[in-house]
């Protein structure tokens, strides 16, 4: 129509019309991309100019001037004074000075729509997204949700955010249920319950693994989420084969983030972990999540923090370390009512054998128990290493009867008299008759030995680990 037309005709109608096209144009044009640029490379840390980005938002980095650099993903972990600190995900070689920096967003979803319809639609969520959903059982993933297995590329899987809010206090159902670990030392004498969240505490080469893949193999549970973190590469492999086991692994999803990564990929496959065990949860499935191990996640979020400038604190821990920490565990637990559960089990390395390290200790006080396994046990051929005296489950009393509490009880009691008299009784200092509490523990010291005992591949239900400890009693005239 010509601009004669328009003129003639009444201003409503112009206006509609001219309202119209003006509304059409826009649908055809391209948003302005923002970006900003590097000027800063250090150690861990890159840092940008010209952004306004949320802490936790992701950003692709270009190569710069180098045409072979193909650029590299980073997360914006802190800011100050008109600058971003970004931490890469991957390999920073190649990047050069005034390097492109392009906030990443999440795919629009549209209501009605799907995702990715409009292809322009901007949106604030900046935030990490990766594949979650039924596809990832049986398979094992990168921190990245890239498949490492050599299978086929995901399906029936959606992009979804990773960090998310921990259900309130209030609306968690009560641990009253217990769990079915097949070890039969934790069955009868650390009773574990549906939704509790443990720490298991060991120095290196003390038989943690095993002990893993034990309760990965024999736990009652739907789905089982393992999280391998900061950990050698080449256990990646053997936990999956030799611990896991076909089994195992066909209801399983492995996330793995070894120690070659970088730290922020480190942390982010805890999370990833932690999302993919809440999204069975939602489902109404029981989830057993096996963290291996706390400590890394730790030493990576320091790594982070030092890096950016937080000031170390304990023993080289910056403050934020103590504060991630609980963040991560109470996304674990039951649901609501009548909904799924995480039981959880995050190995804890005592470095040195030191079970005061900062790390352990922090982890004791937010989790709901912890097992201590020992190397004087480790190294008598004790297996699953297991110090009753040291370790706890602090809802076992919610899960079992009192007669169980009883027994417990008193096999805890024989093996902590024998232990006390141990340097006594093996150079024959002891006189039998002197102590009736001793002389009863000194004879039932092979007995409860072995019930502690239990073979890697031999699973132990609950109730044939209570059958084995009222049989243990039995001469004693029980409790």
């Amino acid at each position: 129509m010509s601009d004669h037309a328009l003129a003639s005709e009444p201003l409503p109608q112009a206006l509609s019309r001219m309202l119209a096209r003006t509304t059409e144009m826009a649908g055809h044009a391209q948003p302005i991309a923002v970006h900003g640029r590097l000027i800063r490379a250090a150690g861990l840390v890159l840092e940008a100019t010209g952004l306004r980005l949320p802490v936790g938002a992701i950003c692709r980095v270009d190569g710069g001037g180098s045409g072979d650099a193909a650029g590299v993903e980073a997360e914006v972990v802190g800011f100050g004074d008109n600058r971003l600190f970004l931490m890469p995900t991957g390999q920073v070689a190649g990047l050069s000075p005034g390097a492109r920096v392009t906030p990443i967003d999440a795919p629009a979803r549209a209501p009605g729509l799907g995702v990715d319809s409009h292809p322009w639609r901007r949106t604030t969520d900046r935030m990490r997204h990766l594949p979650i959903g039924e596809g990832l059982l049986g398979r094992v993933v990168d921190a990245r949700g890239e498949p490492l297995d050599r299978g086929p590329a995901l399906d029936n899987v959606r992009s979804e955010p990773i960090q998310r809010r921990p259900i309130s206090a209030m609306d968690r159902e009560p641990i009253r249920e217990p769990l079915d670990t097949g070890v039969r030392a934790i069955n009868t004498l650390l009773t574990v319950g549906r939704g509790q969240r443990l720490g298991l505490f060991a120095g290196a080469g003390v038989g943690k693994s095993v002990l893993l893949g034990m309760m990965a193999r024999f736990t009652a549970a739907d789905v089982i989420v393992v999280g391998l973190v900061g950990e050698r590469g080449r256990e990646v492999k053997e936990f999956i084969e030799d611990i896991l086991g076909e089994e195992g692994r066909r209801r399983s999803v492995v996330v793995a983030a070894p120690a070659d990564c970088p730290p922020l990929l480190r942390m982010q496959g805890a999370v990833y972990a932690t999302a993919v065990a809440e999204y069975f949860r939602e489902q109404g499935r029981h989830v057993l999540l096996l963290m291996d191990s706390l400590t890394r996640y730790a030493m990576a979020a320091r790594e982070v923090a030092l890096a950016i400038g937080e000031p170390p604190a304990t023993k080289g821990y910056p403050p934020s370390v103590f504060a991630r920490l609980p963040l991560l565990v109470e996304r674990a637990g039951n649901g609501m009512k009548g909904g799924g559960s995480i039981t959880a089990f995050y190995t804890v390395l005592a470095e040195g054998d030191d079970q005061n390290d900062p790390i352990a200790d922090a982890a004791r006080s937010f989790l709901d128990g912890h097992f201590v396994l020992t190397r004087a046990l480790a190294d008598r051929g004790h297996y699953p290493a297991l110090d009753i005296e040291q370790s706890i489950s602090r809802v076992m009393h919610n899960v079992t009867s009192e007669h169980h509490m009883a027994m417990a009880r008193r096999v805890k009691g024989l093996w902590s008299r024998y232990q006390r008299s141990r340097d006594l009784i093996s150079v024959g200092a002891y006189v039998a008759g002197h102590d009736h509490e001793t002389d009863q523990a000194i004879a039932q010291f092979p007995r409860i030995s072995q019930l502690l005992q239990q073979g890697m591949n031999d699973r132990c239900t609950l109730q044939a680990s209570l059958v084995s400890l009222e049989a243990l009693l039995g001469p004693l005239g029980g409790v």
